[in-house]
């Protein structure tokens, strides 16, 4: 199995999502401060998430997090005491977050087998991308629910046409509200305002420039579409992604498309086992990508790709990919 199925799963299985908002008061803390329990005021809490509809009485107490990106959200959010169970890294997690990641037990690699997941016994199963919860598998969440497990599906997975850091912020806010920290969820997302504020002030004036992201792929290239977060943090980075019209979050596009919108710059996600510069290898030795303005110029930008899915780590990768997009404009603004 590659490691792109999870998103293209995900990107194939775009359903209507309906978010519900509530507001409650919470302990206040995060992964780097405090970390008072989980209180049950606020319950009982409905939250429908891509079509599964589920009511809390009081906040999950053993929670399996599959995909990184779910994992560092329920990090960022204080809440590593309820970890019994991660599985399916992309890349290394943030600094900040290894002490408490390493407490916690890894059921796989990859995706762990149903019966795996039920060994540790959660109550809660919360999957980054819709193959984490692949009926092949036997972790559908149907399954899951039978077996008497609430689940959580990122909603970057069954969202369409919609503003993805919107999405983003529900998501946190969800989250928060399931695990009865309201108060945390929204101080994070405060402080991602902010940051995308500052970077948007940053860029005030610039021009943005057409950016080609290569994810992975041969014979053809897998690419960010228009569809998640990954093209909003191009454009708030000041770049316009040249694939945005590709209706998904990823997609696959051909090399002569990628020749004939011309792009001024690559963004290369970095993760797996192939390295970034057997990326850049491989596309600057492929004579049918030499006029290519970005390989011609050898103009590159490089990303973990968890900073590029439905994470805390978007925005600080707005402003990271911004610095390298728009150096100048970026250290001008940083100057006193």
């Amino acid at each position: 199995m590659s490691r792109r199925t999870p998103a293209l799963t995900a990107a194939a299985v775009l359903l209507p999502l309906a978010l519900t908002a509530c507001s409650s008061s919470g302990p206040s803390g995060d992964a780097a401060g405090n970390k008072a329990p989980a209180r049950s005021d606020g319950f009982p809490y409905t939250v429908k998430n891509c079509g599964v509809t589920t009511t809390y009485t009081a906040p999950p107490k053993r929670v399996v997090t599959m995909n990184q990106h779910v994992t560092e959200i329920m990090l960022e959010l204080g809440l590593a005491d309820s970890l019994v169970g991660t599985a399916y890294l992309d890349d290394e997690v943030l600094p900040k977050y290894a002490k408490d990641y390493a407490s916690v037990p890894v059921l796989a690699e990859e995706y762990p087998s149903y019966e795996q997941v039920l060994a540790a016994d959660p109550d809660f199963v919360y999957g980054g991308y819709a193959s984490a919860f692949a009926a092949g598998d036997g972790r559908s969440r149907e399954a899951l629910a039978k077996s008497g497990i609430d689940t959580r599906l990122n909603a970057e997975g069954c969202t369409e046409g919609d503003q993805p850091m919107d999405t983003l912020y529900d998501e946190i806010r969800e989250v928060g509200r399931t695990f009865g920290v309201p108060d945390r969820a929204e101080a994070w997302i405060r402080r991602a305002e902010a940051d995308n504020a500052a970077t948007a002030k940053k860029l005030e004036g610039v021009k943005p420039i057409s950016v080609f992201v290569y994810d992975s792929g041969d014979k053809t290239a897998f690419t960010a579409g228009g569809e998640g977060i990954g093209n909003e943090l191009i454009e708030r980075a000041g770049g316009a992604n040249v694939f945005a019209d590709l209706d998904k979050p990823f997609g696959d596009a051909s090399w002569e498309n990628v020749v004939a919108r011309k792009p001024e710059a690559i963004v290369i996600y970095d993760y797996g086992a192939t390295t970034v510069e057997q990326k850049k290898k491989r596309l600057l030795t492929d004579p049918v990508l030499a006029d290519v303005p970005a390989v011609r110029n050898k103009r590159f930008a490089v990303l973990p790709l968890s900073d590029a899915v439905l994470g805390v780590r978007v925005p600080a990768a707005v402003g990271k990919l911004a610095a390298q997009l728009h150096p100048e404009a970026v250290k001008a603004a940083a100057t006193p």
